[in-house]
């Protein structure tokens, strides 16, 4: 993987959505077509051979490389949303982030027990999101869930590897700012 190249391309932004905070902006590698096609590249070669049969992609941005992956994959694709999104009956559980509380839920019939499932996101920080999703998808009780983000912010105090023990996690870039 071309690591230099996706950091190269990845826009940091500064006390955004409050002061303090420096996110991550992942739509400056997803705008750029070799940067999009090396991380769901990498993603792809990770997970292959790992019998995974459902692509679990967190809201909003987890959808880009979730959706890319499954297809890849050949495994279905699962939308974890904000509260109200989802059309049909969701489960739901609430976490807190470094910058206040929501919640997020999985339509009630998109996982199984025969699942294989890949959770994927854009950012390890706290793990709080992660970890609801989580929760979530092992109420559906699958064979195995791993989770994959694409960045990871190895600053003090964030504990996100901490917060998901016991999960099979990777990630493909570490930012440290």
């Amino acid at each position: 993987m071309n690591t230099q190249l996706l950091l190269d391309n990845l826009r940091n932004i500064p006390d955004y959505p409050k002061k303090g905070i420096q996110f991550q902006d992942v739509s400056t590698l997803f705008k750029n077509a070799e940067c999009l096609r090396e991380a769901s590249r990498e993603m792809v070669r990770l997970y292959k051979d790992l019998g995974v049969t459902k692509v679990v992609g967190v809201e909003s941005r987890g959808f880009v490389l979730g959706g890319a992956v499954a297809a890849e994959l050949g495994a279905g694709f699962v939308m974890a949303r904000k509260p109200g999104k989802l059309p049909s009956m969701a489960r739901k559980a609430s976490y807190q982030k470094e910058y206040g509380y929501d919640s997020i839920e999985i339509h009630d019939d998109a996982i199984t027990s025969e699942d294989v499932v890949l959770i994927h996101d854009d950012l390890l920080a706290t793990g709080g999101s992660m970890q609801a999703v989580c929760k979530l998808v092992e109420s559906f009780h699958p064979k195995k869930v791993y989770v994959n983000f694409l960045i990871e912010l190895d600053m003090e105090g964030l504990k996100g590897r901490e917060v998901l023990s016991g999960y099979d996690i990777t990630t493909l870039l570490t930012v440290s700012r």
